[in-house]
């Protein structure tokens, strides 16, 4: 699957942008979370135009599919936003386009193994495997991964077998509330958590076509930029720490500098740390300025999937 950033940095501001379009019943919202320093304010969410298709970046693949089964694939543009008209090319010959909900429903070629997707006119390649159909039959609904943390702006996959291949045919509730499903297949989701979700600990149930999985518990945490404000002058080391909310354990996460000209991000592009744990739980990356101007750093959570954790179980 495809990794965009949960947020970015520029001088003093971190945002968390994802992206909801309301289609019928579905969600239409884009909502903004800034962050200046540790004070946090969020923006209303107004309905507006769909997003130029020539403003497409990230192409959202099922990890896995099924030969001759339904899947759903999503295309974003630069900020999180769902964009439709997007044409979509396979390695195969195949050709779709994402129709007004920023998604596209497709059947999965015939013949198992890896084929890779791409935005039309732009670079980079989104691999997915195509599994056997006996490999991938189920009769109920089985969630074999998910991740143990997850990010409350950042999507997160899950992984199993008997999913709906249609997205919307898959019902998402964690702690109570709806989430998006942005792209699937019968052995995988990619879903967005529920805009409201509060940090911490969530049980999180899937259904679909009268099927059931248990519920298991995913903790979910929300990420904060603390930095000095003042203007970077080439030369100067800037300290950038990252707060955790929503658990006290250590926590990965990836910096990556996507304003190279302007500041160095010290240990590399893209570089990982962890937090530090405990109740304060910190993380620290640190740039160097190069020359005058606004740099960018993004931030997102990297994620980690094992076998799923039962509700109620520390």
């Amino acid at each position: 699957m495809f990794a965009a950033s949960l947020g970015c940095f520029r001088g003093v501001a971190f945002s968390a942008r994802i992206a909801r379009m309301f289609i019928g019943r579905r969600a239409a919202a884009i909502p903004f979370a800034f962050l200046s320093a540790v004070v946090f304010a969020s923006e209303t969410a107004v309905p507006q135009s769909p997003p130029a298709a020539s403003g497409a970046r990230i192409l959202l693949l099922p990890r896995r599919i099924v030969s001759g089964e339904r899947a759903t694939l999503a295309v974003l543009d630069v900020d999180g936003r769902l964009t439709p008209g997007v044409t979509v090319n396979f390695s195969n010959g195949d050709r779709l386009k994402t129709d007004a909900t920023g998604r596209a429903l497709f059947v999965a070629p015939l013949n198992p193994g890896v084929i890779f997707g791409s935005i039309a006119g732009r670079p980079g390649q989104v691999p997915t495997v195509i599994l056997s159909p006996g490999g991938a039959a189920s009769d109920s609904l089985e969630v074999s991964s998910a991740p143990r943390v997850a990010s409350l702006a950042d999507r997160f996959e899950i992984l199993g077998k008997g999913f709906c291949g249609d997205a919307d045919a898959n019902q998402v509730a964690i702690a109570g509330q709806p989430a998006m499903v942005l792209a699937s297949s019968p052995t995988a989701l990619v879903v967005l958590p529920p805009q409201d979700l509060q940090p911490g600990p969530a049980e999180v149930g899937i259904s679909c076509a009268k099927r059931q999985s248990p519920a298991f518990s995913v903790t979910f945490v929300g990420l904060e930029l603390e930095a000095d404000s003042s203007p970077l002058k080439p030369g100067e080391h800037r300290a950038l720490t990252v707060r955790v909310r929503g658990t006290t354990a250590k926590v990965t996460f990836e910096a990556r500098n996507l304003a190279p000209e302007i500041a160095e991000l010290t240990g590399g592009n893209p570089v990982r740390a962890s937090s530090s744990g405990s109740a304060e739980n910190l993380g620290k990356f640190e740039v160097v300025g190069r020359k005058n101007g606004s740099f960018l750093i993004s931030i997102r959570l990297v994620p980690s999937l094992g076998r799923p954790q039962p509700v109620n179980t520390p």
